[in-house]
């Protein structure tokens, strides 16, 4: 199928529609405001007499000052913070634990609508934090070297799911912060970066997780820069297609290898889409992001796989034609995945090789690996739908997988 084909076919994205009920005022059920954007909210409050200038006001309060307590809301009159209550809810996903490694990195297993568990990590570094957040509960697909795809699958994040993670993470920041210090997102001593990279694909949650990132860039909410919002794919081709039409996200591309074959065991969705309709996909998103923006290939070196220096050769070859930079993320053990990490010397070679070939090139560094918080260690706690966990245990008992 060519790529011109794919466009014309892109809405049918597996996944998308699952998430928060539009509100309505004839429901007679309080809406979570955490699931509607500014002009939702602005809506919203106007089908209930209201001036829209209201969802600003409330907005200011709930992510500028981190407040959800109505009484507190005081550029609001009596009787309108009564209706307020009256109409309106701030659910928040429940934080169940919260771990903070020796590095700094911290992270929390909350409990979002469905009763499931999703991991949520902050990694803070040099006066940036960023946090890392889920789309999902477990993921559909089932790359060979990531341990959340272990878990097997549950469904979607809501909106309010996925932008809690982020309002909880700058919360603790702001709780940090030194007596008189204003804190606010998007700005030093808040989240300044947000990188879609949890439990999940993003892509196949599609309405959900574009809504939340455009709250992430919301002046009146997050006010994070889109060159700071980052949505992660395995390369769910029809979202990418999507996305372009609307959004100017930042694009991450999780590619970890180089050629069909090898790309079909790691990340089996490769079978569906392959590189080559892949790469179609990503120079037509990085055509509309304007000239001085790339695109991020991420690329998971394990040893003996996919990290030899021909395969370092392949790769530069393939990307000569996008416009893009190269995320190196040594290999992060999990218990029965099978692979190992490369020594330093061999991810070492392999990264200069690239940067000898032109490209910007980067060398993730581990944060968080003593308290399972590492790039492809995050697993939460998933009523998997799909048995796919049952399968991985079973196949680790009979001594399939070490």
């Amino acid at each position: 199928m060519t790529s011109e084909a794919r466009v014309d076919n892109h809405n049918a994205v597996p996944g998308a529609g699952e998430g928060d009920a539009a509100p309505s005022a004839a429901d007679g059920e309080r809406v979570n405001l955490f699931s509607l954007s500014r002009a939702q909210m602005e809506a919203f409050f106007v089908e209930q007499g209201e001036k829209a200038f209201r969802a600003r006001q409330i907005m200011k309060w709930m992510y500028h000052r981190g407040v959800l307590d109505v009484d507190a809301m005081t550029d609001l009159s009596k009787r309108q913070r009564a209706w307020l209550k009256e109409v309106a809810r701030f659910d928040l996903p429940e934080v169940v634990t919260r771990k903070e490694s020796r590095d700094g990195t911290v992270k929390w297993i909350v409990r979002v609508a469905n009763g499931n568990c999703v991991e949520t990590v902050l990694i803070p570094d040099k006066g940036r934090n960023t946090l890392c957040v889920s789309s999902q509960v477990g993921c559909m697909l089932d790359c060979s070297f990531c341990s959340t795809g272990k878990q097997g699958f549950n469904g979607n994040l809501s909106t309010s799911d996925i932008v809690g993670q982020v309002w909880l993470a700058d919360a603790e920041l702001r709780a940090r912060a030194a007596p008189g210090e204003v804190v606010r997102p998007g700005e030093p001593g808040g989240v300044t970066n947000v990188v879609l990279m949890g439990m999940g694909e993003p892509l196949l949650n599609f309405d959900n997780v574009v809504a939340a990132t455009d709250l992430m860039m919301d002046d009146l909410a997050f006010g994070i820069s889109k060159r700071r919002v980052t949505i992660s794919t395995a390369g769910v081709v029809p979202g990418i297609y999507r996305l372009a039409e609307v959004s100017d996200v930042s694009l991450a591309i999780s590619l970890h290898a180089p050629y069909d074959p090898l790309r079909d065991e790691l990340v089996p969705i490769n079978r569906k889409y392959p590189i080559e309709d892949l790469l179609a996909a990503c120079r037509h998103y990085v055509a509309g992001l304007g000239e001085r923006r790339s695109l991020t290939m991420e690329y998971t070196l394990l040893q003996g796989v996919n990290d030899s220096l021909e395969d370092a050769r392949a790769l530069a070859a393939l990307l000569r034609d996008v416009r893009c930079k190269i995320n190196l993320i040594p290999f992060n053990p999990f218990p029965g995945s099978g692979y190992q990490r490369p020594d330093e010397g061999r991810v070492r070679a392999f990264q200069t090789l690239l940067m000898n070939a032109g490209y910007a090139t980067m060398l993730r560094t581990t944060r968080g690996d003593d308290i399972d918080a590492a790039c492809g260690q995050l697993v939460g706690q998933v009523e998997d739908r799909t048995r796919r966990k049952e399968r991985y245990i079973a196949r680790r008992r009979a001594g399939e997988v070490a």
